[in-house]
């Protein structure tokens, strides 16, 4: 399928402590991606996504929001090839 690709996201803002990790989870579950989610020593999250090219742009657009008690300051994407890597969509450590 042409339009499966992968995503890498580096999350900044008030992102860590308001359970950001895991509601990246339920939505990119939600919306059939895979890959994973961590916390990044810095304060920001990173996540690395794969799938639909649409279902990856609406990850991108709930992860400029997050969830209520985050305040999400940035998010940097970096397109990149499909490689079929990941079983499910988890969060990393």
């Amino acid at each position: 399928m042409k339009d499966l690709a992968c995503v890498h996201l580096i999350i900044k803002g008030r992102v860590q402590g308001v359970s950001f990790r895991a509601y990246t989870v339920e939505t990119a579950t939600e919306l059939g991606l895979k890959g994973w989610v961590k916390n990044m020593p810095d304060g920001g999250v990173e996540v690395t996504a794969e799938g639909s090219k649409a279902a990856l742009e609406k990850l991108i657009a709930w992860c400029k929001k997050g969830p209520s008690m985050a305040s999400v300051k940035s998010v940097h994407a970096e397109w990149e090839p499909f490689l079929g890597d990941f079983e499910d969509f988890d969060v990393a450590y």
